[in-house]
């Protein structure tokens, strides 16, 4: 009488059953991580880590008339704060309807905010919440200035994630867009923005009632 042939498939298997048959049972593992940091310093870590990665950092809302003084054609999302623009005379850009890829990639800056900052990371997230538009505002014109309010600052990741619903589709920026070759030769803004710049502010700077958003329109 001849056997049932045995493919290969069922041998492996056979094969792992006996290995596994004697196996000890699974090891729980601890996992403390920290997922706080209520350290003083987070602002100038995260001011340190946010240079090293070749981003500007500015202090103070009165700080974005200066640098929007630099831009002639500027981007923003439809819900930008009124007094981010204020005094700009440029023009201005809101994405409503969608600013095509080539219409953004024709202008020469975005201002947006954003939803947390990681200062362990350096790391700035926006997950398409008030004043941050959406992915392709902040992916595709060459500059990006983006307005962080010191109480968005946290210590590390697990306390970021809590403050982001992981249904949004978020982006996280380390730094301007760059990338390097096999000889390690840095090239900036391959993928996103080339140059990045984070305007930290008090919540108080933000106390400011909004009315119509400044500029002339496009």
């Amino acid at each position: 009488m001849v056997g049932k042939a045995v493919s290969a498939r069922d041998e492996i298997l056979a094969r792992l059953r006996t290995a596994l048959a004697d196996s000890p049972p699974p090891v729980e593992v601890p996992r403390r991580y920290r997922r706080a940091d209520d350290r003083p310093d987070l602002i100038e870590t995260l001011v340190d880590r946010l240079e090293d990665y070749r981003a500007v950092v500015h202090h103070g809302i009165d700080a974005l008339p200066r640098l929007l003084s630099e831009v002639d054609r500027l981007a923003v999302p439809t819900d930008v704060p009124a007094h981010w623009l204020a005094g700009y005379g440029g023009q201005l850009h809101r994405d409503a309807p969608p600013l095509s890829p080539a219409a953004l990639d024709d202008l020469d800056a975005v201002l947006t905010g954003c939803a947390v900052a990681v200062a362990d990371t350096g790391t700035i997230i926006l997950d398409a919440g008030p004043a941050q538009g959406r992915r392709a505002l902040t992916l595709v014109p060459d500059r990006h200035i983006c307005v962080v309010r010191t109480d968005q600052v946290v210590g590390l990741l697990p306390e970021a994630l809590s403050r982001l619903d992981p249904r949004a589709p978020q982006t996280w920026i380390s730094g301007p867009s760059a990338t390097s070759d096999i000889e390690l030769n840095r090239v900036e803004g391959v993928h996103g923005p080339r140059r990045l710049e984070i305007v930290l502010v008090s919540p108080d700077d933000e106390v400011v009632p909004d009315g119509p958003a400044g500029g002339s329109g496009a």
